[in-house]
Protein backbone atom coordinates (compact mmCIF):
# COMPACT_ATOMS: atom_id res chain seq x y z
CA UNK A 1 0.00 0.00 0.00
CA UNK A 2 1.54 3.39 -0.98
CA UNK A 3 2.80 5.44 1.95
CA UNK A 4 0.68 8.44 0.93
CA UNK A 5 -2.45 6.36 1.35
CA UNK A 6 -1.22 5.12 4.74
CA UNK A 7 -0.57 8.70 5.84
CA UNK A 8 -3.99 9.81 4.56
CA UNK A 9 -5.76 7.27 6.76
CA UNK A 10 -3.35 7.55 9.66
CA UNK A 11 -2.09 4.00 9.34
CA UNK A 12 1.55 3.24 10.20
CA UNK A 13 3.56 2.36 7.09
CA UNK A 14 4.44 -1.11 8.42
CA UNK A 15 0.78 -2.13 8.75
CA UNK A 16 -1.21 -3.46 5.81
CA UNK A 17 -4.52 -1.95 4.80
CA UNK A 18 -6.93 -4.75 3.97
CA UNK A 19 -9.68 -4.45 1.41
CA UNK A 20 -13.30 -5.58 1.77
CA UNK A 21 -12.56 -9.02 0.36
CA UNK A 22 -9.80 -9.62 2.91
CA UNK A 23 -12.03 -8.33 5.68
CA UNK A 24 -14.74 -10.80 4.75
CA UNK A 25 -12.22 -13.61 4.63
CA UNK A 26 -10.59 -12.79 7.96
CA UNK A 27 -13.43 -11.69 10.21
CA UNK A 28 -15.86 -13.96 11.99
CA UNK A 29 -13.49 -16.93 11.77
CA UNK A 30 -13.45 -16.52 8.03
CA UNK A 31 -17.13 -17.26 7.59
CA UNK A 32 -17.68 -13.95 5.88
CA UNK A 33 -16.21 -15.75 2.86
CA UNK A 34 -19.37 -17.83 2.73
CA UNK A 35 -21.37 -14.72 1.97
CA UNK A 36 -18.73 -13.53 -0.45
CA UNK A 37 -18.65 -16.83 -2.36
CA UNK A 38 -22.44 -16.85 -2.47
CA UNK A 39 -22.61 -13.33 -3.88
CA UNK A 40 -19.97 -14.03 -6.50
CA UNK A 41 -21.64 -17.24 -7.56
CA UNK A 42 -25.03 -15.58 -7.80
CA UNK A 43 -23.54 -12.86 -9.98
CA UNK A 44 -21.81 -15.49 -12.07
CA UNK A 45 -18.39 -13.90 -11.92
CA UNK A 46 -15.26 -13.83 -9.77
CA UNK A 47 -12.10 -11.78 -9.90
CA UNK A 48 -9.51 -14.57 -9.50
CA UNK A 49 -7.32 -12.92 -12.10
CA UNK A 50 -9.96 -13.54 -14.71
CA UNK A 51 -13.54 -12.39 -15.17
CA UNK A 52 -12.97 -8.68 -15.59
CA UNK A 53 -15.68 -6.10 -16.09
CA UNK A 54 -15.19 -6.29 -19.85
CA UNK A 55 -16.22 -9.96 -19.71
CA UNK A 56 -19.78 -8.93 -19.05
CA UNK A 57 -19.81 -8.40 -22.83
CA UNK A 58 -19.33 -12.16 -23.17
CA UNK A 59 -22.95 -12.71 -22.23
CA UNK A 60 -25.48 -13.13 -25.04
CA UNK A 61 -29.16 -14.01 -24.96
CA UNK A 62 -29.27 -17.55 -23.52
CA UNK A 63 -31.47 -20.30 -24.90
CA UNK A 64 -30.48 -22.86 -22.27
CA UNK A 65 -29.80 -22.70 -18.53
CA UNK A 66 -28.12 -26.08 -18.10
CA UNK A 67 -26.13 -28.68 -20.06
CA UNK A 68 -26.23 -32.46 -19.83
CA UNK A 69 -23.31 -33.87 -21.86
CA UNK A 70 -23.71 -37.60 -22.54
CA UNK A 71 -20.16 -38.70 -23.32
CA UNK A 72 -19.82 -42.10 -25.00
CA UNK A 73 -16.16 -42.75 -24.21
CA UNK A 74 -14.21 -44.73 -26.77
CA UNK A 75 -15.76 -43.49 -30.01
CA UNK A 76 -19.23 -44.63 -31.18
CA UNK A 77 -19.51 -45.54 -34.87
CA UNK A 78 -21.49 -42.88 -36.72
CA UNK A 79 -21.88 -45.10 -39.80
CA UNK A 80 -23.61 -47.73 -37.68
CA UNK A 81 -25.82 -45.37 -35.66
CA UNK A 82 -26.86 -42.09 -37.34
CA UNK A 83 -25.14 -41.84 -40.74
CA UNK A 84 -26.20 -44.64 -43.15
CA UNK A 85 -23.89 -45.28 -46.13
CA UNK A 86 -25.39 -47.49 -48.88
CA UNK A 87 -22.24 -46.99 -50.99
CA UNK A 88 -20.15 -48.50 -48.20
CA UNK A 89 -22.25 -51.66 -48.29
CA UNK A 90 -21.72 -51.97 -52.05
CA UNK A 91 -17.95 -51.63 -51.60
CA UNK A 92 -17.74 -54.17 -48.77
CA UNK A 93 -14.51 -56.14 -48.83
CA UNK A 94 -12.82 -53.87 -51.36
CA UNK A 95 -9.85 -51.56 -50.68
CA UNK A 96 -10.38 -47.87 -50.08
CA UNK A 97 -10.70 -46.26 -53.55
CA UNK A 98 -7.82 -43.99 -54.50
CA UNK A 99 -10.27 -41.12 -54.99
CA UNK A 100 -10.67 -40.83 -51.21
CA UNK A 101 -8.16 -38.86 -49.20
CA UNK A 102 -6.27 -41.15 -46.85
CA UNK A 103 -6.41 -40.77 -43.08
CA UNK A 104 -3.88 -41.49 -40.35
CA UNK A 105 -5.06 -44.63 -38.59
CA UNK A 106 -4.44 -45.16 -34.90
CA UNK A 107 -3.64 -48.84 -35.43
CA UNK A 108 -1.93 -48.37 -38.80
CA UNK A 109 -3.99 -50.86 -40.83
CA UNK A 110 -3.96 -48.68 -43.93
CA UNK A 111 -4.69 -51.49 -46.39
CA UNK A 112 -7.69 -52.89 -44.52
CA UNK A 113 -10.75 -53.49 -46.74
CA UNK A 114 -13.99 -51.56 -46.38
CA UNK A 115 -16.50 -53.06 -43.97
CA UNK A 116 -20.26 -52.76 -44.51
CA UNK A 117 -22.60 -51.79 -41.71
CA UNK A 118 -24.61 -54.76 -40.47
CA UNK A 119 -27.43 -52.56 -39.25
CA UNK A 120 -30.99 -52.10 -40.43
CA UNK A 121 -31.98 -48.50 -40.97
CA UNK A 122 -35.29 -46.69 -40.73
CA UNK A 123 -36.54 -43.11 -40.88
CA UNK A 124 -38.26 -41.87 -37.74
CA UNK A 125 -40.64 -39.10 -36.73
CA UNK A 126 -42.20 -36.47 -38.92
CA UNK A 127 -38.70 -35.32 -39.82
CA UNK A 128 -37.71 -38.70 -41.26
CA UNK A 129 -34.45 -38.77 -39.31
CA UNK A 130 -32.35 -41.86 -40.03
CA UNK A 131 -31.46 -43.97 -36.97
CA UNK A 132 -30.23 -47.57 -36.94
CA UNK A 133 -31.91 -50.46 -35.16
CA UNK A 134 -29.26 -50.29 -32.43
CA UNK A 135 -31.03 -47.25 -30.89
CA UNK A 136 -34.80 -47.90 -31.06
CA UNK A 137 -35.64 -45.85 -27.95
CA UNK A 138 -33.64 -42.75 -28.89
CA UNK A 139 -35.20 -43.04 -32.38
CA UNK A 140 -38.60 -42.33 -30.80
CA UNK A 141 -37.31 -38.81 -30.08
CA UNK A 142 -36.12 -38.14 -33.62
CA UNK A 143 -38.08 -34.90 -33.89
CA UNK A 144 -36.24 -33.50 -30.86
CA UNK A 145 -32.75 -34.25 -32.21
CA UNK A 146 -30.44 -32.07 -34.29
CA UNK A 147 -27.98 -34.62 -35.67
CA UNK A 148 -24.65 -33.12 -36.74
CA UNK A 149 -22.99 -35.57 -39.15
CA UNK A 150 -20.00 -33.41 -40.03
CA UNK A 151 -17.95 -33.18 -36.83
CA UNK A 152 -14.17 -33.43 -36.95
CA UNK A 153 -11.08 -32.90 -34.82
CA UNK A 154 -7.40 -33.78 -34.55
CA UNK A 155 -7.38 -36.36 -31.75
CA UNK A 156 -6.33 -39.57 -33.48
CA UNK A 157 -5.97 -41.53 -30.22
CA UNK A 158 -8.11 -41.63 -27.09
CA UNK A 159 -5.85 -39.40 -25.01
CA UNK A 160 -5.89 -36.63 -27.61
CA UNK A 161 -9.51 -37.10 -28.66
CA UNK A 162 -10.98 -37.15 -25.17
CA UNK A 163 -8.79 -34.21 -24.19
CA UNK A 164 -9.90 -32.18 -27.20
CA UNK A 165 -13.59 -32.95 -26.77
CA UNK A 166 -13.38 -31.87 -23.14
CA UNK A 167 -10.91 -28.97 -23.29
CA UNK A 168 -10.60 -27.95 -26.95
CA UNK A 169 -6.97 -29.06 -27.26
CA UNK A 170 -5.38 -32.46 -27.94
CA UNK A 171 -2.79 -31.93 -25.22
CA UNK A 172 -3.36 -31.15 -21.55
CA UNK A 173 -3.13 -27.75 -19.96
CA UNK A 174 -6.44 -26.11 -20.79
CA UNK A 175 -9.67 -25.77 -18.76
CA UNK A 176 -12.57 -28.10 -19.47
CA UNK A 177 -15.74 -26.92 -21.19
CA UNK A 178 -17.73 -27.39 -17.98
CA UNK A 179 -15.23 -25.23 -16.11
CA UNK A 180 -15.62 -22.44 -18.65
CA UNK A 181 -19.40 -22.59 -18.23
CA UNK A 182 -19.03 -22.56 -14.44
CA UNK A 183 -16.58 -19.64 -14.66
CA UNK A 184 -18.75 -17.65 -17.04
CA UNK A 185 -22.15 -18.23 -15.45
CA UNK A 186 -21.60 -19.33 -11.87
CA UNK A 187 -24.21 -21.49 -10.17
CA UNK A 188 -27.92 -21.21 -9.51
CA UNK A 189 -27.68 -23.28 -6.34
CA UNK A 190 -24.98 -22.45 -3.80
CA UNK A 191 -25.67 -25.73 -1.98
CA UNK A 192 -24.63 -27.97 -4.88
CA UNK A 193 -21.61 -27.93 -7.21
CA UNK A 194 -22.00 -25.94 -10.43
CA UNK A 195 -20.32 -28.72 -12.45
CA UNK A 196 -20.96 -32.42 -11.75
CA UNK A 197 -19.38 -35.51 -13.35
CA UNK A 198 -21.03 -38.95 -13.27
CA UNK A 199 -19.42 -42.24 -14.35
CA UNK A 200 -21.03 -45.61 -15.07
CA UNK A 201 -18.30 -47.67 -13.40
CA UNK A 202 -15.43 -47.30 -10.95
CA UNK A 203 -12.83 -47.08 -13.70
CA UNK A 204 -11.06 -43.92 -14.78
CA UNK A 205 -11.77 -42.11 -18.05
CA UNK A 206 -8.79 -41.54 -20.31
CA UNK A 207 -6.84 -38.55 -18.88
CA UNK A 208 -8.67 -38.83 -15.56
CA UNK A 209 -9.69 -35.67 -13.65
CA UNK A 210 -7.98 -33.50 -16.28
CA UNK A 211 -11.19 -33.92 -18.31
CA UNK A 212 -13.11 -31.83 -15.79
CA UNK A 213 -10.22 -29.77 -14.44
CA UNK A 214 -9.50 -26.06 -14.67
CA UNK A 215 -5.80 -26.02 -15.73
CA UNK A 216 -4.64 -22.40 -15.32
CA UNK A 217 -8.00 -21.11 -14.06
CA UNK A 218 -8.86 -21.19 -10.35
CA UNK A 219 -9.56 -24.72 -9.14
CA UNK A 220 -12.90 -23.62 -7.70
CA UNK A 221 -14.44 -24.04 -11.18
CA UNK A 222 -13.49 -27.70 -11.59
CA UNK A 223 -16.05 -30.49 -11.83
CA UNK A 224 -17.12 -32.52 -8.81
CA UNK A 225 -17.07 -36.24 -9.48
CA UNK A 226 -19.95 -38.32 -8.15
CA UNK A 227 -19.42 -42.05 -7.64
CA UNK A 228 -21.40 -44.78 -9.41
CA UNK A 229 -23.95 -46.79 -7.47
CA UNK A 230 -26.43 -46.00 -4.74
CA UNK A 231 -24.05 -43.65 -2.85
CA UNK A 232 -22.85 -41.09 -5.41
CA UNK A 233 -21.58 -38.69 -2.73
CA UNK A 234 -19.45 -40.19 0.03
CA UNK A 235 -19.41 -39.09 3.68
CA UNK A 236 -22.53 -36.94 3.59
CA UNK A 237 -23.45 -37.97 7.11
CA UNK A 238 -21.38 -37.04 10.14
CA UNK A 239 -19.82 -39.95 12.05
CA UNK A 240 -21.62 -41.05 15.18
CA UNK A 241 -21.06 -38.60 18.01
CA UNK A 242 -20.19 -35.65 15.76
CA UNK A 243 -22.89 -33.00 16.09
CA UNK A 244 -23.54 -30.15 13.65
CA UNK A 245 -22.11 -27.66 16.18
CA UNK A 246 -18.93 -29.71 16.52
CA UNK A 247 -18.62 -29.94 12.76
CA UNK A 248 -19.14 -26.20 12.45
CA UNK A 249 -16.45 -25.46 15.03
CA UNK A 250 -14.01 -27.71 13.14
CA UNK A 251 -14.80 -25.82 9.94
CA UNK A 252 -14.24 -22.51 11.71
CA UNK A 253 -10.83 -23.69 12.91
CA UNK A 254 -9.91 -24.90 9.41
CA UNK A 255 -11.11 -21.62 7.94
CA UNK A 256 -8.91 -19.60 10.31
CA UNK A 257 -5.83 -21.62 9.40
CA UNK A 258 -6.51 -21.77 5.69
CA UNK A 259 -7.52 -18.13 5.37
CA UNK A 260 -4.37 -17.03 7.18
CA UNK A 261 -2.22 -19.12 4.90
CA UNK A 262 -4.17 -17.94 1.83
CA UNK A 263 -3.54 -14.33 2.80
CA UNK A 264 0.19 -15.00 2.72
CA UNK A 265 -0.02 -16.96 -0.57
CA UNK A 266 -2.70 -15.16 -2.65
CA UNK A 267 -1.65 -16.84 -5.91
CA UNK A 268 -2.53 -20.38 -4.84
CA UNK A 269 -6.00 -20.94 -6.25
CA UNK A 270 -5.99 -24.58 -5.10
CA UNK A 271 -6.07 -23.44 -1.48
CA UNK A 272 -8.92 -21.05 -2.19
CA UNK A 273 -10.77 -23.91 -3.88
CA UNK A 274 -10.09 -26.16 -0.88
CA UNK A 275 -11.56 -23.56 1.48
CA UNK A 276 -14.65 -23.24 -0.68
CA UNK A 277 -14.95 -27.00 -1.03
CA UNK A 278 -15.09 -27.36 2.78
CA UNK A 279 -17.78 -24.70 2.92
CA UNK A 280 -19.73 -26.33 0.06
CA UNK A 281 -19.35 -29.77 1.65
CA UNK A 282 -20.90 -28.48 4.87
CA UNK A 283 -23.88 -27.06 2.97
CA UNK A 284 -24.18 -30.25 0.92
CA UNK A 285 -24.53 -32.30 4.11
CA UNK A 286 -27.90 -30.64 4.54
CA UNK A 287 -29.08 -30.30 0.96
CA UNK A 288 -27.42 -33.02 -1.15
CA UNK A 289 -29.09 -36.04 0.51
CA UNK A 290 -32.44 -34.84 -0.82
CA UNK A 291 -30.99 -34.14 -4.28
CA UNK A 292 -29.63 -37.67 -4.72
CA UNK A 293 -32.48 -39.51 -2.99
CA UNK A 294 -34.04 -41.52 -5.82
CA UNK A 295 -36.60 -43.09 -3.47
CA UNK A 296 -38.60 -39.89 -4.03
CA UNK A 297 -39.10 -40.92 -7.66
CA UNK A 298 -42.07 -42.99 -8.75
CA UNK A 299 -41.67 -46.55 -10.02
CA UNK A 300 -42.98 -45.33 -13.37
CA UNK A 301 -40.16 -42.81 -13.61
CA UNK A 302 -37.53 -45.38 -12.64
CA UNK A 303 -38.84 -47.76 -15.29
CA UNK A 304 -38.75 -44.96 -17.84
CA UNK A 305 -34.98 -44.75 -17.28
CA UNK A 306 -34.55 -48.54 -17.32
CA UNK A 307 -33.68 -48.81 -13.63
CA UNK A 308 -35.77 -51.98 -13.36
CA UNK A 309 -33.48 -53.85 -15.78
CA UNK A 310 -29.97 -55.04 -14.94
CA UNK A 311 -28.45 -53.94 -18.26
CA UNK A 312 -29.73 -50.36 -18.03
CA UNK A 313 -29.91 -49.83 -14.25
CA UNK A 314 -26.52 -48.12 -13.80
CA UNK A 315 -26.71 -45.57 -16.60
CA UNK A 316 -30.43 -45.12 -15.98
CA UNK A 317 -29.61 -44.10 -12.40
CA UNK A 318 -27.04 -41.59 -13.64
CA UNK A 319 -29.42 -40.10 -16.20
CA UNK A 320 -32.09 -39.71 -13.52
CA UNK A 321 -29.54 -38.07 -11.20
CA UNK A 322 -28.62 -35.71 -14.03
CA UNK A 323 -32.24 -34.62 -14.35
CA UNK A 324 -32.42 -34.04 -10.59
CA UNK A 325 -29.19 -32.01 -10.73
CA UNK A 326 -30.32 -29.61 -13.47
CA UNK A 327 -33.71 -29.39 -11.80
CA UNK A 328 -31.89 -27.98 -8.78
CA UNK A 329 -29.73 -25.50 -10.68
CA UNK A 330 -26.53 -27.41 -11.47
CA UNK A 331 -25.16 -25.73 -14.62
CA UNK A 332 -23.18 -28.51 -16.26
CA UNK A 333 -23.58 -32.27 -15.82
CA UNK A 334 -21.36 -34.67 -17.73
CA UNK A 335 -22.19 -38.36 -17.85
CA UNK A 336 -19.56 -40.86 -18.95
CA UNK A 337 -20.92 -44.01 -20.53
CA UNK A 338 -18.40 -46.76 -21.20
CA UNK A 339 -15.92 -45.24 -18.76
CA UNK A 340 -12.49 -46.53 -19.73
CA UNK A 341 -13.07 -46.37 -23.53
CA UNK A 342 -15.61 -49.20 -23.59
CA UNK A 343 -16.98 -47.97 -26.96
CA UNK A 344 -13.58 -48.65 -28.55
CA UNK A 345 -14.51 -51.33 -31.13
CA UNK A 346 -11.28 -52.36 -32.85
CA UNK A 347 -12.70 -55.87 -33.13
CA UNK A 348 -16.17 -57.41 -33.03
CA UNK A 349 -18.06 -54.15 -33.29
CA UNK A 350 -21.35 -56.05 -33.31
CA UNK A 351 -20.81 -57.30 -29.77
CA UNK A 352 -19.14 -54.12 -28.53
CA UNK A 353 -21.67 -51.62 -29.83
CA UNK A 354 -24.59 -53.96 -29.30
CA UNK A 355 -23.79 -54.14 -25.58
CA UNK A 356 -23.13 -50.40 -25.23
CA UNK A 357 -26.26 -49.41 -27.13
CA UNK A 358 -28.49 -51.69 -25.06
CA UNK A 359 -27.15 -50.24 -21.80
CA UNK A 360 -27.45 -46.59 -22.87
CA UNK A 361 -30.34 -46.33 -25.36
CA UNK A 362 -33.29 -46.60 -22.96
CA UNK A 363 -31.76 -44.39 -20.22
CA UNK A 364 -30.98 -41.61 -22.70
CA UNK A 365 -34.46 -41.82 -24.23
CA UNK A 366 -35.92 -41.81 -20.72
CA UNK A 367 -33.97 -38.66 -19.90
CA UNK A 368 -35.30 -36.88 -22.99
CA UNK A 369 -38.87 -37.96 -22.26
CA UNK A 370 -38.67 -37.00 -18.58
CA UNK A 371 -37.16 -33.59 -19.27
CA UNK A 372 -39.84 -32.93 -21.86
CA UNK A 373 -42.81 -33.92 -19.74
CA UNK A 374 -41.51 -31.79 -16.84
CA UNK A 375 -41.03 -28.73 -19.05
CA UNK A 376 -37.25 -28.85 -18.56
CA UNK A 377 -36.11 -29.77 -22.07
CA UNK A 378 -36.55 -26.22 -23.37
CA UNK A 379 -34.03 -24.94 -20.83
CA UNK A 380 -31.72 -27.98 -20.77
CA UNK A 381 -29.27 -28.59 -23.61
CA UNK A 382 -28.60 -32.31 -24.06
CA UNK A 383 -25.47 -33.24 -26.05
CA UNK A 384 -24.58 -36.81 -27.13
CA UNK A 385 -21.31 -38.04 -28.64
CA UNK A 386 -17.81 -39.38 -28.10
CA UNK A 387 -14.27 -38.24 -28.82
CA UNK A 388 -14.45 -39.39 -32.48
CA UNK A 389 -16.19 -41.86 -34.78
CA UNK A 390 -15.06 -45.09 -36.47
CA UNK A 391 -13.56 -45.78 -39.89
CA UNK A 392 -15.41 -47.40 -42.81
CA UNK A 393 -12.38 -49.70 -43.17
CA UNK A 394 -12.36 -52.87 -41.11
CA UNK A 395 -9.91 -53.74 -38.41
CA UNK A 396 -9.20 -57.32 -37.41
CA UNK A 397 -11.89 -58.34 -39.85
CA UNK A 398 -14.96 -57.20 -37.91
CA UNK A 399 -14.05 -53.97 -36.10
CA UNK A 400 -13.38 -50.34 -36.93
CA UNK A 401 -10.48 -47.98 -36.18
CA UNK A 402 -10.61 -44.42 -34.78
CA UNK A 403 -11.90 -41.72 -37.11
CA UNK A 404 -11.62 -38.03 -36.06
CA UNK A 405 -11.99 -36.87 -39.70
CA UNK A 406 -15.76 -37.24 -39.76
CA UNK A 407 -18.21 -38.30 -37.05
CA UNK A 408 -21.64 -37.60 -35.57
CA UNK A 409 -22.94 -35.86 -32.46
CA UNK A 410 -26.46 -34.73 -31.65
CA UNK A 411 -28.08 -31.91 -29.70
CA UNK A 412 -31.56 -31.72 -28.17
CA UNK A 413 -33.50 -29.15 -26.12
CA UNK A 414 -32.03 -25.85 -24.98
CA UNK A 415 -33.31 -23.84 -27.94
CA UNK A 416 -32.11 -26.36 -30.54
CA UNK A 417 -34.35 -26.97 -33.56
CA UNK A 418 -35.03 -30.69 -33.50
CA UNK A 419 -35.81 -33.04 -36.35
CA UNK A 420 -32.94 -31.97 -38.58
CA UNK A 421 -29.68 -33.31 -39.95
CA UNK A 422 -26.77 -30.87 -40.26
CA UNK A 423 -23.75 -31.49 -42.47
CA UNK A 424 -22.57 -34.64 -44.17
CA UNK A 425 -19.65 -37.02 -44.56
CA UNK A 426 -18.56 -38.49 -47.90
CA UNK A 427 -20.16 -41.56 -49.48
CA UNK A 428 -18.47 -43.99 -47.11
CA UNK A 429 -18.38 -41.85 -43.92
CA UNK A 430 -14.64 -41.20 -43.85
CA UNK A 431 -14.41 -37.38 -44.07
CA UNK A 432 -16.72 -34.52 -43.09
CA UNK A 433 -17.38 -32.61 -46.33
CA UNK A 434 -20.42 -30.37 -45.83
CA UNK A 435 -21.11 -27.80 -43.05
CA UNK A 436 -18.04 -29.10 -41.25
CA UNK A 437 -18.05 -28.51 -37.49
CA UNK A 438 -14.73 -28.64 -35.69
CA UNK A 439 -14.70 -29.45 -31.98
CA UNK A 440 -14.16 -25.72 -31.39
CA UNK A 441 -17.40 -25.03 -33.30
CA UNK A 442 -19.22 -27.59 -31.18
CA UNK A 443 -17.95 -25.92 -28.01
CA UNK A 444 -18.75 -22.45 -29.34
CA UNK A 445 -22.30 -23.59 -30.11
CA UNK A 446 -22.79 -25.05 -26.63
CA UNK A 447 -21.46 -21.87 -25.01
CA UNK A 448 -23.61 -19.65 -27.23
CA UNK A 449 -26.75 -21.62 -26.42
CA UNK A 450 -25.87 -21.16 -22.75
CA UNK A 451 -25.53 -17.40 -23.23
CA UNK A 452 -21.76 -17.03 -23.62
CA UNK A 453 -19.77 -15.68 -26.57
CA UNK A 454 -16.74 -17.93 -26.94
CA UNK A 455 -14.59 -15.13 -28.37
CA UNK A 456 -15.42 -12.65 -25.61
CA UNK A 457 -15.29 -14.95 -22.61
CA UNK A 458 -11.73 -14.36 -21.46
CA UNK A 459 -9.42 -15.40 -18.67
CA UNK A 460 -6.07 -13.63 -18.42
CA UNK A 461 -3.24 -16.04 -17.72
CA UNK A 462 0.29 -14.66 -17.45
CA UNK A 463 -0.80 -11.56 -19.36
CA UNK A 464 -2.31 -13.54 -22.22
CA UNK A 465 -6.08 -13.50 -22.89
CA UNK A 466 -7.20 -17.14 -22.94
CA UNK A 467 -10.52 -18.17 -24.48
CA UNK A 468 -12.43 -21.47 -24.29
CA UNK A 469 -12.03 -22.31 -27.98
CA UNK A 470 -8.40 -21.20 -28.38
CA UNK A 471 -9.35 -18.14 -30.48
CA UNK A 472 -11.30 -20.25 -32.97
CA UNK A 473 -14.79 -21.65 -33.47
CA UNK A 474 -18.21 -20.20 -34.12
CA UNK A 475 -21.85 -20.90 -33.39
CA UNK A 476 -23.65 -23.01 -36.02
CA UNK A 477 -26.89 -21.09 -36.48
CA UNK A 478 -28.61 -24.07 -38.10
CA UNK A 479 -28.87 -25.59 -34.65
CA UNK A 480 -31.25 -23.04 -33.21
CA UNK A 481 -34.93 -22.43 -33.63
CA UNK A 482 -36.35 -19.40 -35.38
Amino acid sequence: MPSTVCQQFGVPHHEQIIDRRQALLRTGAGFGSLALAWMLAREGRADHGGLAESNQMAHVAPRAKNVIFLFMEGGPSHIDLFDPKPALNKLHGKPLPSSFKKVILAMGEGKAPLYASQRKWKQHGESGLWVSDWLPHIAEHADDLAVVRSCYGEGINHAGGVCQMNTGAIIGGRPSLGSWVSYGLGTENENLPAFVVLQDNNGTPVNGPRNWGTAFMPAVYQGTRFHPGETPIRNLQNPDGVTDNRQLSKLAYLSRMNSGFAGEHPGQSELDARIKSYELAFRMQEHAPEAIDLTQESEDTKQLYGMDEKETETFGRNCLLARRMVERGVRFVQLYHGTGSKWDAHSNIEKNHGTNCRSSDKPVAGLLADLKRRGLLDQTLVVWGGEFGRTPMSEQGNGRDHNPSGFTMWFAGGGVRGGQTIGATDEIGLHAIEDRMHVHDLHASILHLMGLDNMKLTYFHKGRPERPTVNEGGMNMKLVTG
